[in-house]
């Protein structure tokens, strides 16, 4: 069954996805929790994994916020009732977690960003707040409460003093409870609070959605390169103006022409889109993508010792078909490689898991070869 319910994709896209909430009862008839919620507070005491605490009625005041990782005493010390536990980036160290990513890529998979998971004791919640991008939110275990509000963005009030972003007014106009198995879907902007009825856990599906300057910032990094010092502001057209010191309307139109015209090549377009999307969420911690001087039987050798093969956890791949030729993105790099690679590279992007011979037999061609030396002697493909 399709985690979308009664709903195709093509009505989601069409109705749904960043223009309204939809509730879908039952996108996952029967749905069991991943992890315990012993094992999801295990997950917040290691070092390399993001975790917060929020107390609704903390120490230092209200939505008291305390990031991980955390001590078994720091448990301890919590009030009984009315705090949340948040835990990042779940499918990068539970199996399962990343299986469960799968059902969504209805979405281009370079935008789904990460699987979060919540815990919360009874009346727990994180406030009513927005989001700057699109969310599934699947109860996993318990009942959770969800008020749907307003449209927000950067003008809306918060409250001042605590440091998650709580919104000073929330205008209630949904209400729905969650059982395990449902799942809510919100577009960006859209105000919501979640309160836990009794102890329960729920699974946030987000995505990447850079802003236009982190995307403006890239594409001009890119475009940089390309220019020469014969691209000059110029105004052929000129015609006597009145006031020989204004800055007029058109010269603010030959301007834009001018940088519409830097950034107009589809190719730059798609490599600032497959770099910046496909960065690893936390690069300290993931592979990276390099040249490998392994050879191509040492390839064949190490794909040989499995039959199946997948992408490592926190590896990101996007690829692009270009009028000369095929890119392929990987940790905020890219490979341009021929046009005749588009079928491997869509498999590769595509797929949860891989073949070993057919891997093999895919990338036949000596570019292919070189780039699946790298991403197997870099583990960025792992062994299943």
């Amino acid at each position: 069954m399709h985690v979308l319910g009664h709903l195709t994709v093509e009505e989601f896209l069409r109705d749904y996805w960043q223009k309204k909430p939809v509730l879908i009862r039952q996108a996952i008839p029967g749905f069991e929790p991943l992890l315990a919620a012993d094992e999801l507070a295990g997950l917040s005491l290691e070092d390399d994994i993001e975790s917060r605490l929020i107390i609704e009625e903390g120490k230092t005041g209200a939505w008291e916020v305390k990031k991980g990782p955390f001590t078994e005493s720091d448990y301890r010390a919590l009030p009984e009732n009315k705090w949340t536990l948040l835990v990042q980036a779940v499918d990068q160290w539970v199996p399962e977690a990343a299986e469960l990513l799968e059902h969504f890529r209805f979405i281009p998979s370079w935008r789904i960003d990460d699987l979060m998971i919540s815990y919360a004791t009874d009346g727990g919640s994180v406030g009513p707040h927005w989001d700057q991008y699109d969310v599934f939110l699947l109860q996993a275990e318990g009942q959770r409460e969800w008020r749907v509000g307003q449209m927000c963005s950067e003008k809306s009030s918060i409250l001042e003093g605590p440091s998650v972003k709580i919104l000073a007014d929330f205008t209630e106009n949904e209400r729905w409870v969650l059982e395990p198995g449902d799942m809510l879907y919100l577009p960006p902007g859209l105000s919501h609070w979640g309160i836990s009825q009794g102890e329960c856990m729920t699974y946030s599906i987000g995505f990447r959605a850079p802003s236009t300057a982190e995307l403006l910032e890239r594409a001009i990094d890119s475009a940089l390169p390309t220019l020469t010092e014969d691209n000059r502001y110029s105004d052929a057209s000129l015609s006597l103006q009145h006031s020989p010191g204004e800055i007029t309307a058109d010269a603010a139109a030959r301007l834009k022409s001018l940088l519409v015209d830097a950034l107009s090549d589809p190719a730059l377009l798609k490599a600032t889109l497959g770099q910046l999307m496909t960065e690893a969420k936390y690069e300290e911690q993931a592979p990276t993508f390099d040249t490998s001087e392994q050879g191509w039987a040492e390839t064949v050798s190490a794909l040989q010792e499995a039959e199946q093969w997948t992408r490592h956890p926190q590896a990101r791949f996007a690829y692009s078909i270009n009028d000369t030729g095929a890119a392929f993105y990987c940790q905020g790099e890219i490979v341009n490689l021929p046009a005749s690679a588009g079928k491997s590279l869509q498999v590769l992007c595509d797929e949860a898991s891989y073949d070993s011979q057919s891997l093999i037999e895919a990338f036949d061609d000596s570019h292919l070869k070189t780039l699946l030396t790298s991403l197997v002697f870099c583990d960025l493909i792992v062994p299943v």
